[in-house]
């Protein structure tokens, strides 16, 4: 393996902890959800590093679905986006409070 476990294990949990500070600071919707983007390909690096320390397949296949997942899961969150951007003419996500109790 030519870069070690524990550098692709810092770069990992630094992007991780990038995408969740965005998650929890911004309150545009398009910047949640590139923040939970962030995090998803965060938990692949690492999928993918321990695969190459273990020399096993199984962390890359796991990244493919991941990716698939992550694909569907972006598609439906923007069209979403965009319905509530005409809906309230606004992204930010203070402005979607009508579920509170």
């Amino acid at each position: 393996m030519i870069v070690p476990m524990s550098h692709i294990l810092a770069f990992s949990g630094a992007m991780f902890f990038m995408g969740l500070a965005c998650i929890l600071a911004r309150r545009n919707l398009i910047m949640i959800l590139i923040g939970a983007e962030i995090m998803l390909n965060a938990v692949g690096l690492t999928l993918v590093g321990a695969s190459a320390l273990w020399q096993q397949v199984d962390g890359q296949v796991f990244v493919i679905f991941l990716m698939a997942m992550t694909s569907a899961e972006v598609s439906i969150s923007l069209a979403m986006v965009v319905y509530l951007n005409r809906r309230k003419k606004t992204i930010n996500a203070d402005a979607f409070n009508e579920m509170k109790g």
